[in-house]
């Protein structure tokens, strides 16, 4: 259960934000400050994991409270909510670390989707025994760049681009004499094209038997 703190000065904002936390099971309410001394006070009494804190409150800013609040627990996590959407504010939120933005007015999807995203990053970090380079970049969302294709010897990239579709469309596997009917070339060529994807790792090929006659290569595309 995520121990979470709301932080802003107008008290029907702050009961909105509230109904919408009860919206989500895993995270539970410790209360609400109204300015950034309440705020403190109440990281310094509680355990707190993460606080949803409005940007302007009438003591200062909350994006110069996140310092004060990692010094006093660096354990505890910011998600701040503002109508503010400067590009120089959101640099340096996310320079100071902050778990997400959510520039009002604030709607019920947007909040839910935000904190149930935050949530499930910090089971996911827990629950991981041996973190290895396919979890961190599931992690962090990194997206490996596809090794280049163009320049190939003898690949086209308009043509590799026809087959990569049809392989897509073909989830049951395609041998290479009906990818060359699909494509409108020789079984040969066919071969060469599913071949160099298989090369560069954006598709597999595994052998089917059939009753009877040699085994077949059946080529897939990979799933992302």
């Amino acid at each position: 259960m995520i121990q979470v703190y709301i932080a802003e000065d107008d008290f029907r904002v702050a009961n909105i934000h509230e109904q919408f936390l009860k919206k989500i099971p895993d995270a539970q309410l410790l209360g609400k400050a109204s300015n950034c001394q309440e705020t403190l006070k109440a990281i310094q009494e509680h355990k707190i994991d993460l606080v949803i804190l409005d940007n302007y409150m009438p003591d200062g800013l909350g994006i110069d409270l996140i310092d004060d609040i990692r010094s006093l627990s660096p354990q505890t996590d910011v998600i701040l909510v503002s109508a503010e959407n400067d590009k120089g504010y959101v640099e340096e939120a996310i320079r100071k670390g902050v778990k997400g933005i959510i520039i009002k007015p604030a709607t019920l999807e947007r909040f839910v989707s935000t904190i149930m995203n935050y949530i499930e990053s910090k089971k996911s970090l827990q629950n991981t025994q041996d973190i290895d380079q396919h979890f961190l970049d599931d992690f962090f969302g990194v997206k490996l760049v596809q090794k280049p294709t163009i320049g190939a010897k003898g690949i086209d990239p308009l043509t590799l681009e026809k087959v990569r579709d049809v392989l897509t469309g073909n989830t049951l596997g395609i041998t290479a004499e009906k990818m060359g009917e699909q494509m409108g070339a020789s079984r040969t060529t066919a071969r060469r094209y599913l071949e160099h994807l298989v090369t560069i790792e954006e598709c597999y090929a595994e052998l089917a038997y059939g009753i009877v006659g040699r085994p077949e290569r059946h080529y897939y595309m990979k799933k992302d």
